[in-house]
């Protein structure tokens, strides 16, 4: 019986643990895209460190340009791929903090290949902004 205890103790510490873990994430992030912007680097990171058509998770992170945290408060994350003679394929990120400030997870479903226009917005303690880049769905 007390071997259980210690075994489910064990799972939810590791389950309830800070940084990745809470987010699923097991092995080093690669970085999918990066965003310079007037006070802010952006960038998306996955572990395999792209978009694939399909559901992704993602970690969408902001730094200062000197590398240091940056909590933007309220995120978005939205993208769009322009279709010749039809409106632009337009897909949102659903997002949620992370423990660390200025860290996000995020899932995103793409229903095919092709480059997206991605706007990220944010609005919180480091100010207001928004950038706009494009990133590849393979």
């Amino acid at each position: 019986m007390m071997k259980r205890v210690i075994t489910a103790v064990v799972v939810l510490m590791g389950l309830l643990g800070g940084g990745l873990a809470t987010a699923g994430w097991s092995a080093e992030l690669n970085v999918i895209q990066t965003q310079k912007s007037k006070n802010a680097v952006i960038a998306i990171k996955s572990e395999t460190g792209r978009w694939v058509q399909g559901k992704n998770s993602f970690v969408l992170e902001f730094t200062s340009p000197a590398g240091q945290p940056l909590d933007v408060g309220t995120v978005s994350l939205n993208t769009a791929m322009p279709m010749p003679g039809m409106a632009p394929m337009i897909a949102g990120a659903t997002l949620k903090p992370d423990k660390s400030p200025g860290r996000y997870s995020g899932t995103i479903n793409f229903a095919d290949a092709g480059t997206r226009q991605v706007t990220v917005t944010w609005d919180g303690p480091a100010g207001k902004g928004s950038a706009r880049f494009s990133v590849p769905v393979r």
